[in-house]
């Protein structure tokens, strides 16, 4: 009776370890450039789903995430892109270096938020969109009104106020960048940055930076994205999100599966989650514009006219000049970037 019972035992914790084994946990390690405040709750989010599939995260700003996976491109550490601009997937797209997918359900989502491919290689999550942060309490102190436009930005009154982010390091900085060559056109855009640079206080390596300062009165203003700038207001921060009016360059969160991983299945289940209404719902907690139809609601303190500012942004022209475009920003302004921690 004794040796059935521990055969029975043996048995029985054989079957407990082997459905152990089969529940075990999956490890991606996921990529990403989403604000690092926001990286828990999208985790803890996905999780509530997939309890089973562990996420590793390395998070870094837009440029510093690029230049990395382009450096791993004949080795890479990277499972998922998860909140990258849709400008880089772009250029990692043209390096081969994404996996082509269609996820579940990506008929629901607005086209442009869809890579042209099919099956795409990359989808969109959300939008982020140019503002200015101004701070009216140093402005005051000052005594400078606040901007309507960028080209107001080059008076002379405003010399070392502004800060804004290395496109280098940033892709809100790129951004910026790329859009003021389309909305001047090429040759008056660098000129106009040229003329900015004068007034630049210092850039950032970081996006969200610059609005930071301007809230926390380091700075009077800070070129950096709107939903940056709703939060420091929501925050208390005395300071309001201006939306210049020849309009402000834009770009998409966007996610995509690495060629070549090993964890393919648990890969796809991610990215399949991080299109749904559920996924997008979360996005929205601090993006205005979001890739499923219907799913947006208005965010606090949020400047209305941001939607519409947005300008007709040329990503596969932005995506192609990327490189020639940050080596001349480097060449001309670099002098005044801040030093890398």
């Amino acid at each position: 009776m004794k040796l059935t019972r521990r055969i029975f035992q043996a048995t029985a914790f054989a079957t407990m370890l082997a459905g152990t084994a089969a529940y075990a946990e999956t490890e991606l390690t996921v990529y990403s450039a989403v604000e690092a405040e926001d990286l828990k709750r999208y985790a803890e989010t996905f999780n509530q789903d997939h309890p089973d599939i562990k996420i590793n995260w390395v998070r870094d700003s837009t440029g510093v995430v690029t230049a990395k996976l382009l450096a791993e491109k004949n080795n890479p550490q990277a499972d998922v892109v998860w909140g990258l601009a849709a400008t880089s997937l772009m250029l990692l797209k043209t390096e081969g270096m994404l996996e082509p997918y269609a996820p579940k359900g990506v008929e629901a989502l607005d086209p442009k938020f869809v890579d042209s491919a099919s099956p795409p290689q990359w989808v969109g999550m959300d939008a982020w969109i140019a503002a200015i942060c101004f701070n009216t309490a140093e402005a005051a102190k000052a005594g400078v009104a606040a901007p309507a436009s960028w080209k107001d930005l080059l008076k002379p009154e405003y010399k070392g106020m502004i800060v804004m982010p290395n496109p280098n390091s940033s892709g809100t900085g790129f951004l910026d960048v790329s859009s003021w060559l389309q909305i001047f056109g090429e040759a008056e855009g660098w000129k106009y940055m040229d003329a900015l640079h004068e007034n630049i206080g210092a850039y950032t390596h970081s996006g969200s930076k610059p609005c930071k300062q301007a809230g926390a009165g380091e700075a009077v203003m800070g070129i950096s994205f709107a939903f940056r700038g709703a939060k420091e207001k929501a925050g208390g921060a005395p300071v309001e999100v201006i939306i210049p009016s020849e309009g402000v360059g834009w770009d998409m969160e966007a996610t995509a599966i690495i060629a070549g991983t090993s964890k393919m299945e648990a890969a796809k289940t991610l990215v399949d989650w991080s299109i749904s209404k559920k996924a997008n719902e979360m996005y929205n907690v601090g993006y205005a514009v979001v890739a499923y139809p219907g799913v947006a609601k208005p965010v606090d303190n949020y400047p209305p006219e941001a939607v519409t500012g947005m300008i007709k942004n040329d990503f596969e022209w932005a995506a192609n000049n990327r490189a020639a475009i940050l080596q001349e920003w480097q060449k001309r302004y670099d002098a005044k970037s801040e030093p890398k921690s």
